[in-house]
């Protein structure tokens, strides 16, 4: 068996092992409902430091950042520097109070912080109803790039390449089964855990994976500057590679094709009838027995390239092509800001929408409601100063390492645009095939999925406890501990479930549905909520205005950039990210409508304003 594929089966029994003594722990507590989503509220410095940040550290840090990386380059430094600051503001602004009112209330969701505070069940379920919307975006990414991950590790596997063939007879055009059948994989893991071990489950698994990550990013850092010949060398490098050309074509069998059907699979190397040109299809795609050709797919075309491995089994015909709007044959163009892009002639990253995303991630970190809901279980003070310095380490070593590692990956693997997603798993795997370790891969793709599995569980939770405890609760709230496990349990698995039947056709770029899903939480949820801690004038009717009013802006903005574009990805009005229009609305709109309206009563404030 594949060496890499035993030591990752380790890591996963081990994260089992976790959840299954975390389930057992929160079976025997009295309030389940506390236990399950909160874990008690007594987290220490290690757990709530890592479990913060392996959360925000999800697949998008690990599939989705290197992608972008790998696809624009070195101008990413710019546009995740802000990432930096995320603990100084969302703990530092919103922590100490945040625990304090929700301890003090007895909330175990934001929901129902924000329904306490206002004594109103219509601003409950209008931020429940938020959540659910963006968190259920937010989940589909994180499936997708667990499926990414798990296609390189069994992508050699006898019995992975016949499921794969099996399923692309009854997969559909423009659907992938190879990601299919891994999608599938991944669910049936990760979900377990999660609905069996709950909270608790949550945060001890974060904590091994937080470590995970730390040590194979260090890892990968150090063996492939080994492996490129060092910084300097690779820059070099870097500086003469332009952009590849997009097209469509049709792959015909050849002399040297075998027999029967032929799986034509993406990110693999094919000839075209250019001696210098050759072609990576983004999708697989199947050649059926008794016929020559498969249907059109999209592909990336490479001129002048040495390809390490190409396949034989058959040759691309070209129907048309274009290339880059922005670094179109330009040296040097991954090395410089704004960086090369498909699409935009401006290029990637425009100076004000760098500056934006110094607003961005910092202020959008602090939206998010799976790391507001942390910051309602940690234990005392002392833990939460602590833990903003050991969170920004543990940021600025991550992401300043995924830049260099990634910036060096693209000279030592090129032609993984057709896949950009993938690019982490399978630079992993490279490194450690050069290295004459092929068991440490499994080690090394730990990491990005150690991220996945953390945000993934994370989310699916945060939406079960939204369900249970803001919706159902609220219907019957006499119901039994004994009601509420199993409705716990079952909502938990039919929001994994919905999750992969929605990403079974996932967009191209795993970071888009990122920005849009956390933008949103941030845009919709940032502002009432801390309002409502320091503002004792705000009233119901101000929260609700101002969650739907930064829905609507972010909706909108999206819209616009997709009838634009024809991409998953918002409209930059003025260059500026949508997050920042999603705040600006949300804060006029909540200080005029309750400046408007009657001031609250007394008794609704006091509880939150007055020891």
């Amino acid at each position: 068996m594949n060496p890499a594929l035993v030591s990752f089966g380790l890591y996963v029994l081990a994260v089992f092992a976790l959840a299954w003594i975390a389930g057992k722990s929160s079976s025997k507590s009295k309030s389940f409902v506390s236990e399950y989503f909160l874990g008690g509220r007594a987290l220490g410095l290690w757990a709530f430091a890592l479990t913060f940040a392996t959360t925000n550290a999800s697949g998008g840090s690990f599939i989705g950042f290197p992608a972008k990386i790998y696809t624009h380059g070195w101008v990413l430094a710019l546009w995740i520097a802000g990432y930096m600051t995320v603990p100084f503001i969302a703990i530092g602004v919103l922590g100490k109070r945040l625990n304090y009112v929700a301890r003090k209330v007895n909330a175990i969701t934001l929901p129902e912080v924000l329904g306490k505070r206002f004594k109103s069940d219509s601003v409950t379920l209008v931020a429940t109803s938020i959540i659910v919307l963006f968190m259920f975006f937010y989940l589909m990414a994180q499936f997708k790039a667990g499926g990414m991950i798990l296609s390189t590790l069994l992508s050699e596997e006898p019995l992975f390449i016949n499921g794969t063939e099996f399923i692309a007879q009854f997969t559909p055009a423009g659907m992938d089964p190879e990601y299919l059948l891994t999608l599938i994989i991944f669910s049936l893991a990760v979900i377990s855990y999660v609905v069996y071990g709950g909270f608790k489950a949550v945060v001890w698994t974060d904590m091994m994976q937080g470590i995970i990550m730390f040590l194979g990013v260090g890892i990968m850092l150090v063996l492939v500057l080994w492996q490129v010949g060092g910084l300097e060398r690779a820059t070099r490098e870097l500086h003469q590679m332009v952009p590849p050309k997009v097209c469509e074509a049709v792959f015909e069998r050849t002399t040297e094709s075998p027999k029967g059907k032929i799986l034509i699979k993406k990110g693999t190397w094919y000839k075209t009838n250019n001696d210098t040109v050759f072609i990576i299809p983004s999708k697989s795609t199947l050649i059926k027995e008794g016929t020559n050709e498969s249907s059109s797919v999209n592909a990336y075309l490479y001129e002048n390239s040495k390809p390490k491995e190409l396949s034989e089994t058959a040759s691309a015909k070209i129907s048309s092509q274009k290339g880059y709007a922005y670094g179109e044959n330009k040296k040097g163009v991954y090395l410089t800001a704004p960086g090369p892009d498909l699409k935009k002639g401006t290029g990637f990253l425009a100076i004000v929408t760098a500056l934006s995303f110094f607003i961005f991630w910092p202020f959008g970190g602090t939206g998010q409601p799976a790391n507001m809901v942390r910051l309602m279980a940690f234990k005392n003070t002392q833990t939460l100063r602590r833990s903003i310095i050991t969170v920004a380490f543990f940021y600025s070593f991550i992401y300043f390492c995924l830049v260099v590692i990634f910036c060096c990956g693209k000279v030592l693997m090129p032609g993984m645009e057709a896949n950009a997603d993938r690019v982490m798993p399978e630079l992993a795997a490279l490194l450690s095939k050069n290295a004459g370790m092929p068991w440490l891969a499994g080690l090394l793709v730990a990491a990005p999925f150690a991220a996945i599995m953390s945000s993934v569980d994370s989310f699916i939770l945060m939406l079960s406890s939204s369900l249970v405890r803001d919706v159902y609760q609220r219907i019957n709230p006499n119901a039994s501990q004994k009601k509420l496990k199993s409705l716990s349990y079952m909502i938990t698995l039919g929001v994994g479930i919905l999750a992969v039947f929605a990403m079974m056709n996932p967009p191209q770029y795993l970071q888009d549905l990122i920005i849009f899903a956390s933008g949103g939480l941030a845009g919709c949820l940032l502002m009432p909520m801390a309002l409502c801690l320091y503002w004792p004038r705000m009233t119901p009717k101000g929260a609700i205005a101002g969650m739907l009013g930064a829905l609507i802006i972010h909706l909108g903005l999206t819209i616009i950039g997709f009838k634009m574009t024809g991409n998953f990805e918002p409209y930059d009005l003025l260059d500026l990210n949508p997050f920042i229009w999603d705040v600006i609305g949300s804060a006029i709109l909540i200080i005029s409508v309750s400046l408007l309206g009657k001031n609250p009563p007394q008794e609704n404030t006091d509880p939150f304003f007055v020891d």
